[in-house]
């Protein structure tokens, strides 16, 4: 499950028509008006979403035809869109093609469910459907105004993953549990095996995007938008936060970023034996399997910064276009994949963990080694998401750290020009 890197804006024009088209639907329906009508058998339903790897697209299909079997009248086709998957969706929510039922990531999220183009789903779900047994956090990232507008498929937090063999060599005998204890072991873990000015191996390998800091900016008391939907990410709590990754990477030399050492992630890094240590999702787990099989790994909570937990959090949500004309059989798959049958076939291969905490215990993911650490994550994570105008606070902020990083200019003077830039494009979107 790729989570959060398929997905980019279309711009002013086509929000605004997304816009447009949810306040008609206002105008002239209600959320849930013929919500069960009488629908002919069989109906053939539409199910999009993007895949991390074959074998995720294996798995859902499996999955599809279980629900098929117990619902006859019902065909499923599963489309995969790998290629801009949300200005695929957008495109065909403007021009009335879009599918029934879809995938929507939490970053994604607030900007549908505010132009009102998803169905609401309080209507469809009853007390045997057990809502309550959803990690609370994941589920609150699919409300707006009141209103469930998405059940969650999955999740990973991000956690700490070491090579076992390199922290032996040197010899740690466990992973650092604060950030200060990190850095001090990524000293340790980064060797120059020839002497040569040229590293062969870093302690840690960081991610400098946005989605990989929102927990480090707020370890201070910093936070990245405000109430009124600016971003404040530029403030001197959040630096803090921030500046102890640009002195890691620039002052000690014992961090790299991927494009450093030829690798596309840290993951890769890891694997490849550029560095010993670095902070990834649950996705890493099964690459490293099957790529990396000499790899011995393990895993860890992400260390505390300023004495408090912190990681984040990504998550995906089945939701149901308002406009589908299929409402009843739309509603039976989104309740099939996560209800605790689907849910639980669907989690089995460890790509991400189930939101549902019953699937959770019963997969043992919560005990495993190398899950656990994710799993006890969830209860203070940042979930990935902050308003329609993250994708604008992203962007800028992406660019800007970069910069930082590279030295090319302080991190504040970095930080208030992304912060600037970000609010004055915001501005002019409103």
């Amino acid at each position: 499950m790729k989570i959060g890197l398929k997905k980019s804006g279309l711009g002013s024009l086509i929000l605004a028509a997304i816009a447009l088209v949810g306040c008609l639907k206002q105008v002239t329906r209600s959320p849930s008006q013929n919500a069960f009508k009488q629908e002919e058998s069989p109906v053939t339903i539409t199910l999009s979403g993007w895949q991390s790897n074959p074998n995720e697209k294996q798995l859902l299909k499996q999955v599809i035809q279980a629900f098929e079997a117990k619902n006859p009248d019902i065909n499923v086709k599963y489309e995969v869109v790998n290629s801009e998957y949300m200005d695929v969706i957008k495109t065909r929510l403007i021009g009335d093609v879009a599918p029934d039922v879809f995938y929507l990531d939490a970053l994604e999220a607030p900007l549908l469910m505010q132009y009102n183009v998803l169905e609401p789903l309080d209507s469809y779900i009853t007390p045997a459907f057990n809502l309550a047994d959803f990690e609370s956090s994941m589920l609150n990232a699919f409300k707006h105004n009141g209103k469930l507008y998405g059940l969650p498929k999955d999740f990973s937090t991000l956690a700490l993953i070491y090579n076992k063999k390199t922290f032996a060599a040197v010899g740690i005998t466990q992973p650092p549990q604060t950030w200060d204890q990190l850095i001090a072991v990524s000293k340790k873990l980064t060797i120059d095996q020839n002497n040569d000015q040229k590293t062969d191996q870093y302690g840690f390998g960081l991610a400098p995007e946005l989605a990989r800091q929102v927990f480090v900016l707020k370890a201070f008391g910093g936070q990245l938008m405000g109430q009124n939907a600016y971003a404040t990410f530029a403030d001197t709590k959040s630096l803090k936060g921030l500046q102890l990754v640009i002195d890691q990477y620039r002052r000690d030399r014992t961090s790299a970023q991927p494009t450093d050492v030829g690798a596309t992630s840290g993951s890769e890094m890891l694997g490849q034996g550029k560095v010993a240590m670095t902070i990834e999702g649950t996705w890493a787990i099964p690459y490293f399997k099957e790529t990396f099989p000499e790899l011995d790994f393990a895993t860890a909570e992400v260390p505390t910064i300023n004495g408090k937990s912190g990681t984040m959090a990504f998550t995906v949500a089945y939701v149901m276009n308002r406009k589908t004309k299929h409402k009843k059989a739309a509603w039976k798959l989104i309740a099939y994949l996560t209800g605790a049958e689907g849910m639980n076939a669907w989690a089995k291969q460890g790509l991400a963990l189930p939101t549902r905490r019953s699937v959770l215990a019963r997969l043992g993911y919560n005990q495993s080694p190398l899950y656990a650490p994710f799993a006890k994550g969830a209860k203070y994570a940042t979930i990935w998401q902050a308003g329609k105008n993250l994708p604008t606070v992203r962007m800028n902020f992406n660019n800007q750290f970069i910069s930082a990083l590279l030295g090319e200019q302080t991190l504040p003077q970095a930080m208030k020009k992304a912060q600037d830039t970000a609010n004055r494009e915001i501005y002019l979107g409103n």
